[in-house]
């Protein structure tokens, strides 16, 4: 298991310990299966980033406690220098780096997301969570799928939607996509 997974996992574990929540209780509020929920609180299966800014906003703690087990310290401003966001490792398809960690009561996430190019899947793997999204791509294509709508998206575009649709990302052509993510 990735030591990072698990250190996440114990995390929202200990989170719903302290509030005396059930299991079945916390995954129904978050809107998923016990069985898959279980499975993330285990550590045992990959836990999406938008699953994670679930847990966040139900149990009032900020996404970076979850992913450092810090406790986010600047209130003016804080500076993320090129290359240096915290890693979110969460799902396979994508590379998170959460660009604004160490600031406090945030009112969105911005991420920097890597999208890596599979040619042998045509599949783009779809996910939902509470708020709204906007994504600006940087570098590459990408294929924006949102309720079944599709966008083919090139550098300086730009998409803001509903985050409750299901929707989904997908690099296309040979080069990774890249983008800037936020999530309010």
């Amino acid at each position: 298991m990735n030591e990072q997974i698990r250190l996440i996992a114990q995390r929202i574990r200990t989170l719903r310990d302290i509030a005396q929540i059930s299991q079945e209780s916390c995954a129904r509020d978050l809107g998923v299966p016990l069985e898959t929920y279980c499975g993330y609180e285990s550590g045992k299966t990959d836990i999406p980033a938008s699953f994670l800014y679930q847990v966040a906003g139900k149990f009032h703690v900020e996404l970076s406690s979850l992913l450092t087990g810090e406790e986010p310290r600047l209130r003016v401003y804080a500076v993320t220098r090129a290359g240096r966001g915290v890693r979110v490792d969460r799902r396979k398809d994508y590379g998170y780096q959460s660009l604004a960690f160490n600031f406090i009561d945030k009112k969105m996430e911005p991420f920097f997301i890597t999208v890596e190019p599979r040619p042998d899947s045509d599949q783009v793997p779809l996910n939902t969570h509470p708020g709204q999204e906007f994504n600006y791509v940087l570098e590459g294509a990408l294929k924006v799928v949102v309720e079944g709508h599709e966008v083919l998206l090139s550098p300086g575009d730009s998409i803001y939607f509903d985050a409750r649709h299901s929707h989904g990302m997908k690099a296309v052509g040979q080069a990774p996509a890249r983008f800037v993510a936020v999530i309010l």
